[in-house]
């Protein structure tokens, strides 16, 4: 992924795209810091926790700057994640999702609250980079406090 994102700088670099440059270069630094934190190169599922956190970042970001009255701020950032988002695999829809949380609270015998943190690891090992995490847990709750 890392090097198609310096192509994709290369390109944006070319067409005279700044602000498009300057998000892409961001996500490229983070890769790379991870990369060295890390000690070697990052897999898929390690490249999709970096964009996901920077998008968690700019998603944060956007909501303090409004908050500030920025909102010049607000939309240089929001392009930063529109950019973000491209990159990343499209998520499984609430319906999906939804049933997956179900089957597994019944494959796991959850009954309550309390069985909340088996469900929601056993959800994310099996969606993967699919699953919004905000979402599964708001979904999870939902289902163990009925």
């Amino acid at each position: 992924m890392l090097s198609e994102l310096q192509e994709s700088v290369k390109a944006a670099l070319k067409a005279g795209n700044k602000e498009r440059v300057t998000a892409l270069r961001m996500v490229v630094c983070e890769l790379q810091n991870a990369s060295k934190v890390a000690r070697g190169d990052l897999d898929e599922a390690a490249e999709l926790a970096v964009l996901r956190r920077e998008l968690k970042r700019r998603r944060e970001s956007i909501e303090a700057f409004r908050a500030g009255g920025r909102e010049d701020l607000a939309a240089h950032e929001e392009f930063g994640a529109r950019i973000i988002e491209e990159l990343l695999p499209e998520q499984m829809d609430e319906a999906r999702l939804s049933q997956l949380v179900d089957r597994i609270i019944a494959d796991t015998g959850a009954v309550s609250a309390r069985d909340m943190g088996k469900v929601m690891s056993a959800v994310m090992a099996e969606g993967g980079v699919l699953v919004d995490g905000k979402l599964a847990s708001r979904l999870v709750k939902e289902r163990l406090s009925a």
